[in-house]
C-alpha cells in the first residue's frame, strides 16, 4: 500500500490558507450540543496551527440536511462553542460558493479562523461535484484531512478537492485512526480476539470474513449471535433474527477452519419477555416461546474474560445486549471492565469502534481506559475489511 502524506510540523504553515475538513458531526438537541467529544478532540490541532499562524478554513458536515437546508443541523452551535474555545477571531461563514467566493475568504488574517456552514447544505458535496472541488480547492494553498469517519465517502471536500490543491495531507487524529487499526491486521499483536456485536450479520458479513484472515478467536455477541444459535438448533423464543442466514454462518464457520480461528457463541442468556422488562439467566436448552434473548448470561460472561485474558490485542465493535435497559447492560459492561483492567494492567492493545459501543461505555468511560477509542463508524469498518477509502486514497 502506497504511504499516506501526514501532516508533520515541518510543513510551512505560516501565512497559508488551510482547508480544514473536519469531523464535527455532533449530537444536537433543540441546537443545544449534548456531547462536545468530536469537537473536543479536535482542538489541539486548531490551536496549533493558530499558534503557527496559519489562515485556517475548517468544512465539517452536521446530519443529513439533503435538499433543504435543515436549520437545525446549522453549524452555529458548534460555531458559538469553538468561538469561547479558540483565543483568536472566529468568523462565520453562511455565503454561496459562487466565481466572487474566493474574495469573500481575503479578509483572513494569520491566526485567524473561518467555520464555512454545513457543507452538506450543499448538494454539490454529496455529488462529488467537480466545479464545487475546484471552488473548494480555490480558497487554500493546504488541505488538511483530519476527518478519518468520513473518508469512506466520495464527497466533495474530502475527495475530489484534492485534485484542485497543490499540498494535501491527513491530520493527527487521522493518523491515530490509521495507526490504531493497523494494531489489528497489520502490526499486530497475537493472539488476537474480535468482539463482534449488534443486531444484523447481514451487514457485518464483509468485515467478518475479511478479519478471520487475521485474527485468531471471534466472538459473536448481541441480537447477532440469535442467528449463531438458531443455525446450531437451539430455540431463541421471540428474540431478534435475520431470515436467510444459514449460508453466511456456514461460509464464516468454514472460512474460520481454513484459518485456524476459533469462534466463540453465547452458552447462556438473559431473557425478558419484553424490551423494558426485568431478566432471567437461562441456559440455551430452557429458553421458552415468549422469551427475548436480550443479553448474554453469566457463563458466557467468564468465557469471554478468559479469552480476553489469554489475548495480547482485542478488537471490539458492537454491544453484547440492550444496554439501554440496566438490566441488560451487564455483558456490555463486563466486557469494558475486563478489556480496560488487562489494557492497564498488562498493556493489552484494546481498539473500541462503532457507535453503540461507545454510547454503552459512556456512562463509564472516565473510569475505562483502551488503546483507543474510534468515532470513525464505517470508514472504521471498511478500512478493517481492507478497502482502499476513497478520502484515503487521494492522500497517498
Amino acid at each position: 500500500m502506497d504511504k499516506i502524506n501526514f501532516f508533520t510540523d515541518n510543513l510551512d504553515v505560516q501565512n497559508k490558507k488551510i482547508i480544514l475538513r473536519l469531523d464535527l458531526n455532533v449530537p444536537l438537541k433543540d441546537k443545544v450540543i449534548k456531547d462536545y467529544t468530536r469537537i473536543d478532540l479536535c482542538l489541539p490541532f486548531i490551536k496549533r496551527l493558530i499558534e503557527k499562524k496559519a489562515k485556517i478554513i475548517i468544512i465539517s458536515h452536521l446530519g443529513r440536511p439533503m435538499e433543504n437546508k435543515d436549520p437545525a443541523l446549522s453549524l452555529m452551535p458548534i460555531y458559538k462553542y469553538l468561538k469561547k474555545k479558540l483565543q483568536t477571531n472566529i468568523y462565520f461563514f453562511m455565503g454561496k460558493f459562487d466565481d466572487e467566493v474566493k474574495s469573500k475568504f481575503s479578509h483572513l488574517k494569520e491566526g485567524e479562523v473561518i467555520l464555512i456552514e454545513n457543507i452538506r447544505y450543499f448538494k454539490e458535496e454529496t455529488e462529488d461535484d467537480d466545479n464545487f472541488s475546484k471552488k473548494l480547492g480555490s480558497l487554500g494553498d493546504i488541505y488538511i484531512n483530519d476527518a478519518f469517519s468520513c473518508s469512506h465517502r466520495k464527497q466533495a471536500s474530502v475527495h475530489k478537492i484534492t485534485k484542485y490543491i497543490n499540498i494535501s495531507v491527513a491530520g493527527p487524529l487521522f493518523k491515530k485512526e490509521i495507526d490504531a487499526m493497523n494494531l489489528i491486521i497489520k502490526n499486530k499483536k497475537e493472539p488476537v480476539t474480535c468482539i463482534i456485536g449488534g443486531s444484523k450479520i447481514s451487514t457485518k458479513i464483509k468485515i467478518i470474513l475479511s478479519l478471520l484472515e487475521k485474527i485468531d478467536n471471534l466472538i459473536i455477541v448481541g441480537a447477532m449471535a440469535n442467528n449463531f444459535l438458531v443455525y446450531k438448533n437451539f430455540k431463541v423464543g421471540k428474540s431478534l433474527v435475520e431470515n436467510n442466514t444459514k449460508e453466511i454462518i456456514e461460509k464464516i464457520y468454514s472460512k474460520a477452519i481454513e484459518n485456524n480461528c476459533e469462534i466463540l457463541i453465547p452458552e447462556d442468556c438473559m431473557v425478558g419477555t419484553s424490551f423494558e422488562g426485568e431478566g432471567k439467566n437461562k441456559d440455551l436448552d430452557k429458553i421458552q416461546e415468549n422469551d427475548i434473548i436480550l443479553d448474554i448470561g453469566s457463563n458466557t460472561i467468564n468465557s469471554i474474560k478468559k479469552k480476553i485474558e489469554q489475548s495480547n490485542t482485542v478488537l471490539w465493535n458492537g454491544p453484547a445486549g440492550y444496554f439501554e435497559n440496566e438490566n441488560f447492560a451487564n455483558g456490555t459492561r463486563s466486557i469494558a471492565k475486563t478489556i480496560s483492567k488487562n489494557t492497564l494492567e498488562r498493556s493489552l492493545i484494546s481498539v473500541l469502534g462503532g457507535g453503540d459501543t461507545l454510547a454503552a461505555i459512556d456512562k463509564s468511560k472516565n473510569e475505562l481506559s483502551f488503546s483507543h477509542l474510534s468515532t470513525a463508524g464505517g470508514a472504521f469498518l471498511e478500512y478493517l475489511e481492507g478497502k482502499d477509502l476513497p478520502g484515503l486514497s487521494v492522500l497517498k
